[in-house]
């Protein structure tokens, strides 16, 4: 888990720290670049979530819940974060904005999901038996 926030760290304040050059990758016209400018705080909430779910979610494959995992992402992304993504996007006429806020949404209640249901395992549990083998 550290390794993953400290990615995160360095991934998102090197690009937070570059947001208003990061822009010229994609295009050279400004108002391309200064959208990017606008989207790069929500990329980096991205990264942060992303590395921290990835190892929520391999904890949680690693415990043999592969389907309590499908639940909580079916239950994060299609029940709350495209519904927000899309009312923010075309109700609230925020765009591609909405659409990345929407989808964060999601992507933030699957990481508290996963957080929670990962402070639950029992882990005398899954680990005993493991160290049975070494």
């Amino acid at each position: 888990m550290s390794l993953a926030v400290l990615e995160a760290c360095v991934v998102s304040g090197t690009l937070l720290a570059c947001r208003h050059i990061f822009g010229y990758v994609f295009s050279n016209e400004k108002e391309v670049v200064d959208y990017v400018t606008l989207l790069a705080p929500l990329i980096c909430l991205t990264v942060t979530l992303d590395s921290i779910q990835g190892v929520l979610s391999g904890i949680a494959r690693g415990c043999g819940w592969q389907d309590l995992g499908v639940y909580v992402n079916l239950g994060a992304f299609y029940l709350l974060g495209i519904p927000a993504a899309a009312t923010l996007a075309f109700w609230f006429k925020l765009r591609g904005k909405g659409l990345w806020i929407g989808i964060q949404v999601g992507s933030v209640v699957q990481t508290l999901l996963l957080s929670i249901i990962t402070s639950r395992i029992n882990w005398e549990k899954h680990v005993w038996p493991l160290t049975l083998l070494y």
